[in-house]
């Protein structure tokens, strides 16, 4: 595997790991296994069928659950605790067989863009859930996963486009966690009135 590609795919699993793991997993499950890639020697373990059984099993309970406001938010905090380290060994894996340095630096770099993708998800969900309608919360979760499997093909396929996309969204994550926090302290606020059961704040009035 070229620099590049080494690049691409370390950055691609870490980032598709924060997102949806299992689905991370499952595709290059099936690209291994059906030689559509060769994954590095300590990936090659995901194309065994155990594990795309067992990845396509939980798949299929994410793709359920991730669809239920309040539950998704219930399995992303769940999931802070599988999808971060899980996206690091990923990323350490992809450069582990060229030099265990690289291996490491893969995998803090995997690990960060798991945190990232992550963070990004899990409150951009929550504030999606304050929506009593669930048609924009099933949007966001089925975009979530078209964008797993279409962003992994790029990373292998199309490895300096994928580089391009993933500066494009740390970017975007460094320009919107900021307001993204900011947003969430407000909802949890107004939870904590609400389950105190304290007055609603009243608006300022205008001298």
């Amino acid at each position: 595997m070229d620099p590049v590609s080494a690049i691409a795919l370390t950055l691609g699993v870490g980032w598709a790991s924060g997102v949806n793991l299992y689905a991370a997993m499952l595709t290059l499950g099936l690209m291994g296994s059906t030689g559509a890639m060769a994954l590095p020697p300590d990936l090659q373990i995901l194309a065994s069928p155990i594990v795309i059984l067992a990845a396509a099993l939980m798949y299929a309970v994410e793709f359920v659950a991730d669809k239920v406001p309040g539950v998704d938010s219930g399995w992303d905090a769940l999931h802070t605790f599988i999808r971060i380290p899980a996206g690091a060994v990923m990323a350490a894996g992809a450069m582990w067989d060229v030099d265990p340095a690289l291996g490491l630096a893969a995998g803090l770099v995997g690990g960060t863009m798991a945190t990232a993708s992550h963070a990004a998800k899990a409150g951009t969900r929550l504030v999606i859930n304050t929506s009593p309608e669930p048609f924009t919360n099933w949007g966001a979760s089925i975009g979530e996963d078209v964008a797993v499997f279409a962003g992994l093909w790029a990373a292998i396929q199309h490895p300096w486009i994928f580089i391009v996309l993933m500066v494009v969204f740390v970017a975007l994550v460094i320009w919107l966690l900021p307001k993204l926090i900011r947003v969430l302290i407000r909802l949890f606020r107004r939870i904590g009135r609400w389950l105190g059961g304290g007055p609603a704040p009243e608006p300022p009035t205008r001298p």
